[in-house]
């Protein structure tokens, strides 16, 4: 039995984990979380015109969304961040993809909330066109990853008339070790999956190319997508668009790694709808990330994050999760999505 020593250096705590293997001798690890998470309509009070849904966030909008409600959400989504991989890592979530906010504001707003202000995580945020009025964002732990470089890309489809969020791609040095991280939020299933799929292909495309433009300076670079993709790791979308593929020994030269193609096999959901789970929210990696050789930064594994307070209670949607609104009634929940995260480790030699 060969124990796995992870020694938390970043985190300044040592938490033992034991798996099966050869040999005797302790290995030391240190462990960095990243994650991703849809915050379910993260919105300010403030009514935007130009924002299809911005009424509804305000006091006098259909939602009542008054300035109570505005920071009761904050705190709710705080507190779930707060939590993330605080089983492995003292500080938590060192980078943190996330969807559905309404702008920067909201982001500044979140980070500054008691349960995680002391991370003083730092904010990454462009502008979409969605028509809806939702972007894509980053917050990271400045002590933790020192962002080099970031960039929006936009998903030009033949029909003008289609706007959906931005491909956000955040690159940076975790630790010593140059990542990039790119934050998705792909199309949405509206008019139904088969109708809406060629959306999602495109974006998955688009996700592509810009892994492949990565690929091609560095073919061993170290690449996380990561997003709400609106589809499961069994489309076509992700599995023949983006070649994200669930079983590590069957990669070929350029495909990426999607670890949470087992959870998925598994019964394991981030979302439901119609008394079926779906994991829409998803965490893809290059094959830099891949390997026995832990002298760098590689994968280990792959969590959906989902505590018992997160759930609905009771009644038809009992073990759902618990969303800001149900049915129109308010119910301070937390997002109809759970979080999703992987950690990587490092050998500490």
């Amino acid at each position: 039995m060969k124990r796995l020593f992870f020694c938390i250096t970043l985190f300044l705590v040592s938490i033992f984990f034991s798996i099966p293997s050869s040999g005797q001798q302790d290995v030391k690890y240190t462990v960095a979380s990243i994650g991703f998470y849809n915050l379910e309509n993260l919105f300010d009070t403030i009514n935007n015109v130009e924002l299809a849904n911005s009424e509804e966030f305000t006091p006098e909008g259909s939602n009542k969304w008054t300035s109570k409600r505005y920071h009761e959400k904050l705190k709710n989504m705080a507190f779930v961040i707060s939590e993330i991989a605080t089983d492995v890592t003292p500080d938590g979530i060192a980078i943190l993809g996330v969807s559905e906010i309404e702008n920067r504001g909201v982001l500044e707003d979140l980070v500054k909330e008691d349960a995680i202000k002391m991370r003083n995580y730092q904010v990454v945020h462009y502008d979409s066109p969605d028509a809806r009025g939702v972007d894509v964002g980053l917050i990271y732990q400045p002590k933790y990853f020192k962002v080099t470089n970031s960039r929006s890309h936009t998903l030009h489809m033949a029909d003008t008339g289609f706007k959906t969020r931005d491909q956000l791609v955040v690159s940076g040095l975790l630790g010593s070790e140059m990542i990039h991280v790119i934050v998705n939020h792909w199309p949405s299933r509206r008019g139904g999956e088969k109708a809406s799929r060629p959306n999602r292909n495109a974006a998955a495309d688009l996700t592509r190319s810009i892994v492949d433009s990565l690929l091609v300076i560095d073919p061993n670079a170290k690449i996380l997508v990561m997003g709400d993709l609106n589809d499961d790791p069994i489309n076509p979308s992700v599995k023949d668009h983006l070649r994200g593929k669930g079983k590590e020994a069957e990669l070929q030269p350029g495909d990426m790694f999607n670890p949470m193609f087992k959870l998925y096999k598994e019964g394991i959901g981030s979302l439901a709808y119609n008394d079926a789970w779906n994991l829409f929210d998803q965490i893809i990696i290059s094959q830099g990330l891949l390997g026995p050789d832990k002298s760098t930064w590689k994968f280990y594994n792959a969590k959906v994050f989902s505590k018992n307070y997160m759930k609905q209670k009771e009644g038809a949607f009992a073990g759902y999760p618990l969303r800001t609104f149900a049915g129109g009634v308010y119910m301070n929940g937390y997002s109809d999505h759970f979080p999703v995260y992987v950690n990587l480790v490092k050998e500490v030699k």
